[in-house]
């Protein structure tokens, strides 16, 4: 599904237009995105928990050469599925 796609959705069941829907969603992505910045996790309960994590530095390889490279440590986003959306997707 793609974004406008997913608006299009949120349109519908809301019973609002594209337009709000579509700045409902933007709102709801910064907030998450603020949130994960300041700190490091976010819990909707009954959907899930997004949280920050640290990946360390490791060593990988090149799939068409085969040679060593080295892959640096960042941070990135998991999410983990809560049990009502768990259950609802099972």
């Amino acid at each position: 599904m793609t974004k406008a796609e997913l608006i299009g959705v949120m349109a519908d069941e809301a019973g609002i237009s594209q337009a709000a829907a579509a700045k409902a969603l933007d709102a709801y992505i910064t907030a998450v995105t603020k949130e994960l910045k300041k700190a490091g996790r976010l819990g909707l309960v009954g959907f899930g928990t997004f949280s920050v994590v640290k990946r360390k530095a490791r060593e990988g390889r090149n799939p068409q050469t085969g040679k060593a490279i080295k892959i640096p440590a960042r941070k990135v986003v998991k999410f983990k599925a809560g049990k009502t959306l768990a259950d609802k997707v099972k």
